[in-house]
């Protein structure tokens, strides 16, 4: 919904939309002719009302596209939603793929991009794993396997009344030997540790970032008569070495809540000889030090960028204001925009003090002032405007490969991957 209006922003390739054509920009007056809904301050479950409906099934739209009417039928299906929502040359030798979740299509969509990388050059992987949540151990397991060489062990899992077992490499991997950094966070949980100890432990990976959420545990679900069920902790995730992942809840359940949260407080996010060397130390095979004791503690350290936390910048933030303008502006240079026809010909857009001007005057409507913001601050969000504009193009392919040229952490690992092709 943009103001009272419904509005396409983005359309998922490969899904209902995209085959029945239709656009960015595109406005919903009516579904299936007769239900009006332009003008109308609509609640998002009222809108999934009128539009979802059974597979195969037709929803008629009637739309509006620069200003004229145009019907459209949409025939129902599974929306995609893919979790490798970026794999690119980041350069001639280098490739970048992020990975948002570890989902049953994960492994799959990882060994696409993998495998078009590969055909590209590639001999070094940035693998961004920041957010991800985690999901399915076992993709994280198979990923994993596609790195490390012979039968390693990848993981084990193991409880007070649960047994020892091993999660083992099978095959041949298809990226055993290229120089390989993982990109971390305080957002990357359960399967992205698993992925990221196991690559950490064998000296497989520089871990580039900040100490991950520290999520480890192993859940057992028990169906109930009532057809509800009850899940049960049973075991704890272990890195080869013999790290606990997960972190304590010596403190109970509200201290272990807002132990992220005390990472800021504590300026363990923002300077890095302040992150927490907690639990044991661990020697690997080539003689690195690794901690446990919950979470990964990364190799090199990247400090949260707190030129972005003012009071009107975190409103521009929260309020969707700086996505709303990044729509509104999209839309009204939409023919300026088309003419852009891949990422690299975008790398000559630059934002300016004419976006910020706009952005100003569209932010004042939000009661947004950002006369108010200090020079860094103007600084950080003029240099975002074009990736958030790319990803209208592109989507997150296209946000990633904008951003990244000026993003910390790949920064950061560009220069790893670049002194270890020195030292060799």
């Amino acid at each position: 919904m943009f103001y009272d209006t419904v509005n396409v922003i983005s359309v998922l390739p490969g899904g209902p939309s995209e085959r029945a054509g239709l656009q960015v920009g595109d406005k919903f007056l009516k579904v299936n002719d007769t239900i009006s809904i332009a003008g109308k301050h609509l609640k998002p479950n009222d809108i999934r009302r009128l539009l979802r409906g059974a597979n195969g099934s037709i929803v008629k739209l009637t739309l509006m596209r620069d200003r004229r009417i145009i019907p459209v039928n949409v025939s129902r299906g599974t929306i995609p939603v893919p979790s490798v929502d970026a794999s690119y040359m980041i350069t001639p030798a280098t490739g970048f793929i992020h990975i948002n979740k570890f989902a049953e299509s994960t492994y799959r969509e990882f060994m696409v991009a993998l495998e078009n990388l590969q055909a590209q050059h590639m001999q070094k992987l940035i693998l961004d794993l920041r957010g991800n949540g985690g999901g399915f151990l076992g993709v994280a397991v198979n990923i994993a396997d596609e790195f490390l060489d012979g039968n390693k062990l990848i993981v084990y899992t193991q409880g007070s009344h649960v047994r020892k077992y091993e999660y083992k490499c099978k095959r041949d991997g298809l990226f055993e030997k290229g120089d390989l950094v993982l990109l971390v966070d305080e957002g990357s949980a359960s399967a992205s540790e698993v992925l990221g100890g196991a690559l950490q432990d064998w000296d497989r990976a520089t871990i580039v970032g900040r100490r991950t959420f520290g999520k480890g545990l192993v859940q057992e679900q028990f169906e109930l008569s009532d057809g509800s069920a009850l899940r049960l902790t049973v075991a704890r995730y272990y890195s080869p070495l013999g790290r606990n992942i997960q972190k304590p809840y010596t403190q109970g359940y509200e201290k272990y809540e807002e132990e992220i949260t005390g990472r800021f407080h504590s300026g363990e996010v923002l300077k890095g000889d302040t992150t927490k060397k907690s639990g044991p130390a661990f020697r690997t095979p080539k003689g690195r030090i690794v901690y446990g004791g919950g979470g990964i503690t990364p190799d090199i350290y990247v400090s949260f960028d707190t030129a972005s936390m003012g009071k009107e910048t975190l409103k521009l933030y929260m309020k969707g204001t700086l996505s709303n303008f990044i729509y509104s502006y999209f839309i009204q240079h939409k023919q300026q925009f088309s003419e852009y026809k891949k990422t690299a010909d975008f790398a000559g857009f630059k934002a300016g003090e004419n976006e910020w001007n706009a952005l100003k005057k569209f932010a004042a409507r939000d009661s947004v002032d950002l006369d108010k913001i200090g020079v860094k601050d103007k600084s950080t969000i003029i240099k975002r405007i074009p990736a958030m504009l790319a990803r209208q193009l592109w989507r997150y392919e296209g946000y990633y490969e904008v951003m990244n040229q000026s993003d910390d952490f790949v920064q950061k690992a560009l220069q790893v991957l670049k002194e270890k092709s020195i030292e060799r």
